[in-house]
């Protein structure tokens, strides 16, 4: 009995060697079929190398600090979770709403009408002058358009160009100086570059870390940096914008009182003026009580002036104390070398290629011996079964 196990083992290492000398077999028979197609798979990957699109990448790492009076490093950690453990109720932006500013339509919109510096323009053009007037479409482009998107292309000739939509102007819904709320309407050109923005530009924030990560990836070295700066710009303005909104709209208030408080004060005193120099040769009641009342009216005014102008003075302080800023951790430098390397592309092609080929010549040989398994398979189970008369 133990001479038998021991040579099951030894049989089934056997029937396991002899599957893959024949599958190295298979291989070998079928070599045509495997050179033939990694050859066509190498001249796609040398098409697509050469007519590939270099690529820069530019990564800014921040960190979002506030200087308002509640900050400490546990309210900076409640904030990138999302909540607030401020005592009073503060106008507070979390970090993980930082990615929806920059993926927001007006962000983007303004990120593709931002002059940049390309090489094939003289000065600085915006993204959608360059992608229209200065871009041509490679050759890998135009064969993927005429392929792939081919019915694409199609349709868009039946259907035709599409007329641009204009929004009504209404000049009697508001007043003169009334700002009205309007919904946006993109262009076509602007619609195309909407989605390459999003895919140029985006920001990732690290909860744990609690910092943020902004990556550009453009067709030029200077015009990625150029762009990843304005984007960071922009991003630290909105995120300003929003935090000193409330202190910024009271800063609007006490500065219309201001000037009201003001131009009363001034008006008052004038009057005063006035009348002191009439009443200096007059020695009547009637003018000494007018005095008195108008110099009464001049010290309550210039008094509430003076309130007013500390108040306004508080109120500049307060926007400035909040004013949230980005630290930089690591600044936009712009690049040297490209982040798509042509060799790789040419490697995936020809790895692809090879993979390609061993799988045809597998299914080749295997097929017909699946086949046959499965139809003996079919024919023992019909034999089990009972017969009926």
């Amino acid at each position: 009995m133990s001479e038998e196990y021991q040579q099951i083992p030894r049989m089934e290492e056997e029937e396991e060697g002899i599957d893959i000398l024949a599958l190295l077999k298979g291989l070998l028979k079928g070599w045509k079929t495997i050179l033939i197609v990694f050859a066509v798979f190498t001249v796609l990957g040398l098409l697509a190398a050469i007519t590939m699109k270099r690529t820069y990448t530019v990564s800014s790492v921040m960190v979002p600090q506030t200087s308002s009076r509640s900050n400490s490093s546990l309210s900076s950690l409640a904030s990138l979770a999302g909540f607030s453990l401020n005592a009073t109720p503060t106008p507070e932006l979390s970090p993980l709403v930082y990615p929806q500013i920059v993926n927001s339509v007006p962000f983007r919109r303004e990120l593709m009408h931002t002059p940049l510096h390309y090489a094939q323009a003289d000065t600085a053009v915006s993204m959608i002058t360059y992608y229209k007037d200065y871009a041509k479409p490679t050759t890998l482009s135009k064969i993927k358009k005429y392929t792939i998107g081919l019915p694409g292309v199609i349709l868009k000739a039946v259907r035709g160009k599409k007329e641009p939509i204009v929004m009504p102007v209404d000049s009697t819904a508001a007043g003169e100086g009334v700002y009205i709320p309007r919904p946006i309407v993109l262009t076509e050109d602007e619609e195309k570059l909407m989605e390459l923005i999003s895919r140029s530009v985006s920001l990732d924030v690290d909860k744990k870390e609690g910092y943020l990560t902004l990556t550009v990836v453009g067709t030029e070295p200077i015009q990625t940096a150029e762009l990843a700066v304005k984007a960071q710009t922009m991003l630290q303005d909105e995120v300003t914008r929003f935090r000193t909104m409330k202190a910024q709209d009271e800063l609007d208030y006490i500065q219309a009182r201001y000037n009201e408080v003001k131009k009363d004060a001034e008006s008052a005193q004038y009057a005063l003026a006035r009348m002191t120099d009439r009443s200096q040769s007059m020695t009547t009641s009637q003018a000494r009580i007018e005095t008195e009342r108008l110099q009464s009216r001049y010290n309550l005014a210039n008094s509430i002036y003076l309130e007013m102008a500390k108040q306004l003075e508080n109120a500049k302080m307060a926007v400035k104390k909040d004013t949230p800023t980005l630290s930089i951790l690591q600044p936009i430098t712009v690049p040297v070398k490209p982040s798509n390397s042509r060799a790789k592309t040419l490697v995936v092609w020809m790895f692809m290629g090879f993979v390609l080929g061993c799988g045809i010549v597998l299914i080749k040989d295997w097929l017909p011996k699946f086949k046959e398994k499965w139809n003996s398979a079919g024919e023992e189970e019909e034999s089990k079964q009972p017969k009926t008369t």
